[in-house]
C-alpha cells in the first residue's frame, strides 16, 4: 500500500487538559508531527477557527478551565450546576464556527449527543434498547416537580432517573424511588446553598423529604430535564455495576467497568472501576451482545469518529440497555484495546490515530490507483 504525505493534526481543546497531553503523545508515537493546539477559549473570543485543508481535526473536552466554562454557562462558580442551556447553545455555536479541516466531530451529530432527550429518541428509534423514557425526542415539557410526578405516575415508573439535558459527569442528576404513602426517597450529589443556587458536590447524599426533592426538581427544569426508567442494574461483588465502552471507527475497541454502592458510577462520586474479566465471565456468551448493542449506539453517528457508551447491565447480566453516548467519553488513561477489537496495545487515543490514519492512507490509495 502507498501511503499518502504524514497528516497534519490539530485539536481544539483546553491546553493544560491532560487530554491534550495523551493525546499529543499517541500522535507523536505514531510518527506524526505534534498536533497543533487551538484553544477553546480562542475559539470563544475570536468567533471561530480556520483550518488548512489537510488538518487532521479533532476536538475534545470544553470541560476543567474555570474560564472557558464561565464563557460558555454564564456562571462564576464551576460547581454550579445551572447554565446548562446556555452551555449547549454556545458550545454547538461554537463547534458550528469552526472553518475547514478533515473533520471528525460532525456539528449536527454533537447537537444531538450533547442533548440527552434528542440522543434518547435517536437511539430508540433505532431499535437500540435504552431504559423506558417520556421524555425522549425532546417533545414533551418538563417545567418542574408537579410534571415529572405527572409523568412518573401515568407511565407506571415509581424509580425514575432525572438528567440535566445538557448535562455531562452526573451533574444535577437525582435519582428518585417512591413508595406507597407518599414516601420518597431521592439519591443525588447536588447541594442547595443558602441562596438557593445548586451546587455539585462529590458526596452523595439521601433525599427523604418530598418539598426538597420537588426543590431540586423545580430549580433544574428551566435548564431541561430528561426522565428515565430506573434500569436494574446488574452487580458484581455486591456492588451496582455499569461499563464505559469506547467505540472508534464503529468497533467497540476499550472498555471500563465502573461499580458503587449508590446509583451514580461516576469515580469521582465514590465509584471505582471494577473487574472486567469478572463482568465478561458473567455475560458469558451475551459479552458479545454488549459489545454489538454499543456499535449499533455509535452507528448513529457516523460522522464522529469516536464515542463513549455507558452501557447498563440488567440483573443477571443477559440484557443491555445504553444509559449515554459521550462524544468525549474517551478518557480512560492507560487503559489498551480489548481482545479481537484491533485496538490490542493502544490507549484510546493511539486507537483514534490509527484509525484516521488506516482511513486517510485507504483513501489516498484508491484516488491515486493507476487506472486498468
Amino acid at each position: 500500500m502507498t501511503k499518502g504525505a504524514p497528516r497534519r493534526w490539530a485539536v481544539v481543546a483546553n491546553p493544560a487538559n491532560r487530554r491534550v497531553a495523551l493525546f499529543a503523545r499517541a500522535v507523536r508515537e505514531a510518527g506524526l508531527p505534534a498536533p497543533r493546539v487551538v484553544p477553546w477559549a480562542d475559539v470563544l473570543r475570536d468567533g471561530g477557527a480556520d483550518f488548512a485543508p489537510d488538518e487532521v481535526v479533532r476536538l475534545d473536552s470544553p470541560g476543567e478551565d474555570a474560564a472557558v466554562d464561565r464563557s460558555l454557562r454564564g456562571v462564576d462558580d464551576p460547581t454550579r450546576v445551572e447554565g446548562g442551556a446556555r452551555w449547549y447553545g454556545r458550545f454547538t455555536a461554537a463547534v458550528r464556527s469552526l472553518r475547514g479541516g478533515v473533520r471528525l466531530d460532525d456539528p449536527g451529530e454533537l447537537a444531538v449527543l450533547f442533548d440527552k432527550r434528542r440522543c434518547h429518541g435517536v437511539l430508540a428509534g433505532a431499535g437500540v434498547p435504552v431504559p423506558e423514557s417520556p421524555t425522549s425526542g425532546g417533545g414533551t415539557p418538563v417545567r418542574g416537580w408537579d410534571d415529572v410526578r405527572a409523568l412518573m405516575e401515568a407511565r407506571g415508573m415509581p424509580r425514575v432517573f432525572l438528567k440535566p439535558a445538557h448535562g455531562s459527569s452526573a451533574s444535577g442528576v437525582v435519582a428518585v424511588e417512591t413508595a406507597g404513602r407518599g414516601r420518597i426517597r431521592a439519591t443525588t450529589s447536588v447541594e442547595t446553598a443558602e441562596d438557593g443556587r445548586l451546587h455539585n458536590s462529590l458526596r452523595v447524599r439521601r433525599v427523604t423529604s418530598e418539598r426538597e426533592v420537588a426543590a431540586l426538581a423545580d430549580a433544574l427544569a428551566p435548564d431541561g430535564l430528561h426522565i428515565e426508567r430506573w434500569w436494574p442494574k446488574a452487580s458484581l461483588d455486591g456492588r451496582a455495576a455499569d461499563l464505559r465502552v469506547v467505540v472508534v471507527a464503529g468497533r467497540a475497541t476499550h472498555a471500563v467497568v465502573r461499580t458503587s454502592r449508590t446509583p451514580m458510577t461516576n469515580l469521582h462520586l465514590g465509584g471505582r472501576r471494577g473487574d472486567l474479566t469478572a463482568a465478561t465471565a458473567a455475560a458469558g456468551p451475551r459479552w458479545a451482545d454488549a459489545l454489538e448493542t454499543c456499535e449499533r449506539a455509535a452507528a448513529r453517528f457516523p460522522g464522529t469518529l469516536c464515542v463513549g457508551v455507558d452501557l447498563l447491565p440488567a440483573v443477571g447480566w443477559r440484557r443491555f440497555a445504553v444509559a449515554e453516548v459521550n462524544a468525549f467519553g474517551d478518557l480512560l488513561p492507560g487503559l489498551t484495546g480489548l481482545p479481537g477489537s484491533g485496538a490490542e496495545g493502544l490507549d484510546t487515543y493511539a486507537a483514534q490515530v490509527a484509525a484516521v490514519q488506516y482511513r486517510l492512507d485507504r483513501n489516498h490509495t484508491r484516488n491515486h490507483r493507476a487506472p486498468a
